[in-house]
């Protein structure tokens, strides 16, 4: 886990520490293959060379990186990652660690910015969210021994230390609950479709509306934004098998959806039942008031962050499973006027 040094390109190299400064430094003394074969090696393992005083010194940061994979737009007002940040920041301060956060565009920026960060030595250690089937990051943080906690998983994230809550159970306590009451005819509206997390919710919301006998079960991907989450909400309410439940991945869509339904005539819970994910004040502050799954996001900010200090430390740390989200019931949810 500590930062790549001259002396981890010599040893990759099959050369001398001094022919790598050489080569570094633009410097006679090495032949042009093995100057482009260290400069290669340098690029892959994160080491900078206009850092080089700092990677010799191997001094820490003190810093943790959160590099996003979000729109601004979306960051701005979702409440999930403002908790999630609060409760890293509060950890972090405590031990006398500061948090660097950085939006990026895709994922090549992302792989860029870790690379960067630690090749310059700005951070000790990153922790990784909104987990993607096949990420990218993964191989890349393991191959450059940068510290790194998963706030996600436990599918796909090879051997890279983890913290994460059961997403499936909360689905299939949702479903059983709205089912209970009577809907079978039961939508989501999910998030990004590629986020691992988001296709952990999908499996489990089909099998278990397959198995509870809900006949209409139907998901729409979105961008976790409220116009997307609007937009979902108005194609669903408009077809002729219109759902008498819908569950969203998160309350900014929920409350979007909420308004929708009132746009439309729709009575709530009367004629639409409705379910966010995450519970945030604003659940309860619209009328009525939401029925959500609930879970303490600040206190799982900070166990990621507790879990990325000791790795920073030279601990040994693995997966660590959080408590799972559960089901408040509130006025947004009633039997269906028709089950039918």
């Amino acid at each position: 886990m500590k930062r790549p040094t001259i002396a981890d390109i010599a040893q990759r190299a099959g050369v001398s520490k001094g022919a790598v400064s050489y080569a570094l430094n633009g410097q006679r003394g090495v032949s042009e293959a093995t100057r482009r074969r260290i400069l290669a090696i340098a690029e892959e393992i994160g080491w900078n060379p206009h850092s080089a005083a700092r990677a010799l010194s191997g001094a820490a940061a003190d810093t943790i990186g959160l590099a996003l994979r979000r729109p601004a737009r979306v960051l701005g007002f979702e409440p999930f990652y403002m908790e999630l940040i609060s409760g890293v920041e509060a950890e972090l301060s405590g031990r006398s660690y500061a948090l660097m956060l950085q939006i990026v565009a895709d994922a090549s920026a992302e792989v860029e910015v870790y690379r960067r960060w630690w090749g310059e030595r700005r951070v000790d250690g990153v922790l990784i969210c909104d987990l993607r089937v096949g990420d990218p990051r993964i191989p890349v943080v393991t191959d450059l021994r940068l510290p790194a906690v998963v706030v996600g998983g436990p599918e796909g994230v090879g051997d890279v230390p983890h913290v994460w809550n059961d997403d499936a159970a909360a689905l299939v306590e949702t479903v059983e609950y709205l089912a209970a009451l009577g809907h079978r005819r039961i939508a989501r509206v999910a998030g990004l479709p590629d986020l691992w997390h988001t296709r952990v919710r999908a499996g489990a919301f089909q099998g278990a509306c397959a198995r509870l006998g809900v006949r209409h079960a139907l998901t729409i991907g979105t961008d976790y934004s409220g116009e997307e989450g609007a937009r979902a909400t108005r194609r669903l309410l408009s077809g002729e098998a219109r759902p008498t439940a819908v569950i969203y991945d998160n309350d900014v869509m929920a409350i979007a959806g909420l308004g929708v339904a009132q746009e439309m005539g729709l009575s709530v819970p009367g004629d639409l039942s409705i379910v966010a994910f995450d519970d945030s004040p604003l659940c309860r502050l619209v009328h009525p008031a939401l029925t959500a799954l609930a879970r303490d996001i600040p206190a799982y900010g900070a166990l990621a962050a507790r879990q990325l200090l000791a790795a920073v430390a030279g601990q040994s740390v693995g997966s660590v499973q959080d408590a799972t989200a559960k089901l408040v019931p509130r006025a947004s949810t009633a039997r269906p006027v028709s089950s039918t």
